[in-house]
């Protein structure tokens, strides 16, 4: 069942996002060649401590970290480590937090130091499709129009789109329904109603759009191939969207 928020909820959930986004702004500006995964798990903890929210990840599922860090061909869940960055790398941040009993959640991708063109690309036309993907969120629209239209624009780019994992929806629960698909077809689906909240993370990959398990949590592409992820929590409104996780 979809739950609907009311308008002091969402503003809840808002308060939340905004100090999540604040969160992987200082997270950005720590991603440099030489710094380890586990340093970036310390600054997400510590800063989620200093604004008085809670871990949404830490915990879930038996997962061991409050941040995600996926390098490379790493698609989503990839555990903090010794791991090394190192020039070149690309690497996405998936962070959640609870803020007054209701869940945020939101992803980015970012380069490690200087990346070629074609990985360049890679994150632009991601970054891109969300933005798209949100435009298309307003009430009578469907869910399968929010995945139609980050289909085609990706496949349209020379880009494939994960099929096996997707976004969701989100409250007092990380997961909520309905599953949030970045494929599907127009006009079919749940259909969007003021007051639904969910996240849009398009998974983009340059080769194979297959996954395959790399230990425990972790998702990499089968080829090896990169992989990017972005991630907003939003709400549809009257008007249409309003992203939550944004300062």
């Amino acid at each position: 069942m979809i739950t609907i928020k009311t308008k002091k909820e969402i503003e809840t959930m808002r308060q939340g996002g905004k100090k999540l986004a604040q969160i992987m702004k200082k997270l950005q500006k720590e991603v440099a060649p030489g710094i380890k995964t586990i340093d970036l798990e310390k600054l997400a903890q510590d800063e989620i401590k200093k604004a008085g929210a809670l871990p949404s990840f830490l915990g879930y599922g038996g997962f061991p970290s409050v941040l995600c860090t996926s390098i490379n061909e790493e698609i989503v869940h990839g555990v903090p480590s010794e791991r090394i960055l190192k020039q070149g790398d690309i690497i996405s941040l998936d962070l959640g937090l609870i803020w007054k009993g209701f869940h945020a959640d939101m992803a980015k991708t970012f380069a490690v130091g200087e990346i070629d063109f074609e990985t360049k690309r890679l994150l632009k036309v991601t970054k891109k499709v969300l933005k798209i993907a949100i435009n298309k969120v307003k009430p009578l629209n469907t869910f399968g129009d929010i995945g139609n239209t980050i289909q085609r624009y990706v496949e349209s780019q020379g880009f494939n789109v994960v099929r096996e994992l997707c976004g969701h929806g989100i409250g007092k629960e990380l997961h909520e329904d309905p599953q949030v698909f970045n494929f599907g077809k127009r006009k079919t689906g749940p259909v969007l109603k003021e007051g639904m909240v969910f996240c849009i993370e398009p998974m983009v990959t340059i080769g194979d759009f297959k996954v395959q398990k790399k230990g425990q949590f972790t998702y990499k592409t089968v080829d090896n191939s990169l992989s990017c992820h972005f991630e907003h929590m939003v709400a549809v409104t009257e008007q249409g969207s309003k992203i939550l996780t944004e300062i």
